[in-house]
């Protein structure tokens, strides 16, 4: 039974050190802030130049070495699957760098049985902890996520106060993956509403009907949606199809789904919503 907990920020007790943000991007950026802004010694890794981050630059690394230096909670919020395990067992190699690495809390979405494998692959003594989150770049700029949560109750009982710098919904889903499973969902259904409501909206340029107009019916009506309620905040609402950006990330976020599917499951449905964002044109 999944667990929604809602917690005020000013209701954190304590601050965190050696806390590291692996992938500093749209999401990863943003956290890195919230979590310093808290009085959390956080730190960040990326391989873009230092240059990029303005204030953050001073707490900004791409060398792996340096940046495991004396971590003790990493959260990656990379790419995908190829990304991640670069960051932990590739290239960056962080577990193994990270001699004094206690709890890894994976906040990419990913597919959930490559989530529940990480198990296998990682030392006993370091807890996994899944908490993808959902409200795009807007929300991570506000402290508003919403964190879908998998793992041992104490240890996410332990982190909470993390998770309250950077959101204000957390909804415990049972042990580790069930989170990564709960979010997989989710985004499916995301990509579904993002899909039909751009089809909607352009079906509406070619027979005259006002977008603004459009987009206040829907937000009012029987096709309210995430996408639709918040066209003219979320950042890639008019964005066309590119492998870098998030209309691909949803593209791959379906594909994640596709992979926890039941045994039997009906996917023809899925596969047209991935179709269909794959080939969106960017919106005017």
């Amino acid at each position: 039974m999944g667990k929604h907990v809602r917690q005020r920020r000013n209701d954190r007790p304590l601050t965190f050190s050696g806390i590291g943000v692996a992938g500093c991007g749209r999401m990863g950026r943003p956290m890195l802030r919230a979590l310093r802004e808290a009085g959390h010694d956080a730190r960040g890794f990326d391989i873009r130049p230092r240059s990029e981050y303005g204030a953050l630059s001073s707490v900004m690394h791409n060398d792996p070495e340096t940046f495991a230096d004396g971590l003790r909670i990493l959260l990656t919020v990379v790419r995908d699957m190829h990304q991640t395990d670069d960051m932990l067992f590739g290239e960056y190699g962080l577990v193994k760098r990270a001699k004094q690495l206690e709890m890894i809390v994976v906040c990419s979405t990913l597919s959930p049985r490559y989530t529940r494998d990480l198990r296998a692959r990682t030392p006993v003594h370091v807890k996994l902890i899944d908490a993808p989150m959902s409200g795009a770049q807007i929300k991570a700029e506000r402290k508003e996520l919403s964190f879908m949560l998998g793992g041992d109750a104490a240890d996410l009982d332990f982190l909470q106060p993390l998770f309250a710098t950077m959101g204000t919904h957390f909804h415990r889903m049972g042990g580790f993956g069930s989170g990564m499973e709960a979010k997989v969902l989710n985004n499916l259904l995301a990509a579904s509403s993002t899909a039909m409501t751009r089809l909607v909206l352009d079906w509406a340029d070619k027979t005259g009907v006002d977008e603004k107009e459009l987009l206040a019916l829907i937000h009012t009506s029987s096709g309210q949606n995430w996408l639709a309620s918040g066209f003219d905040e979320i950042e890639f609402a008019r964005d066309g199809y590119s492998e870098d950006n998030t209309i691909g990330i949803l593209v791959k976020d379906v594909e994640s789904a596709l992979d926890a599917a039941p045994d039997g499951a009906d996917t023809s449905l899925p596969r047209v919503v991935q179709n269909m964002i794959r080939h969106l044109k960017p919106r005017p």
